[in-house]
């Protein structure tokens, strides 16, 4: 989806704001005890994935700027 909106003309920094999520955001949702254990763990799934995907897209990215020097 970010791909694609990339491809459609949208900024590549504003894109990669939306993707990610800042170390020090996730720190200040992880700091209340009043989570349930299981929720804190989604909290870091969902911080890993959100890297996952923000790498993609760089790599994404990266390889469609490579392949429009080519042409």
């Amino acid at each position: 989806m970010f791909y694609g909106l990339f491809l459609r003309g949208h900024s590549v920094d504003s894109l990669r704001r939306d993707i990610d999520v800042p170390k020090a955001v996730l720190e200040k949702w992880l700091r209340p005890r009043r989570y349930e254990p299981n929720f804190r763990e989604n909290l870091k799934r969902m911080y890993e994935f959100r890297k996952q995907v923000l790498a993609i897209f760089d790599e994404l990215v990266t390889n469609e700027r490579n392949r429009a020097r080519l042409m």
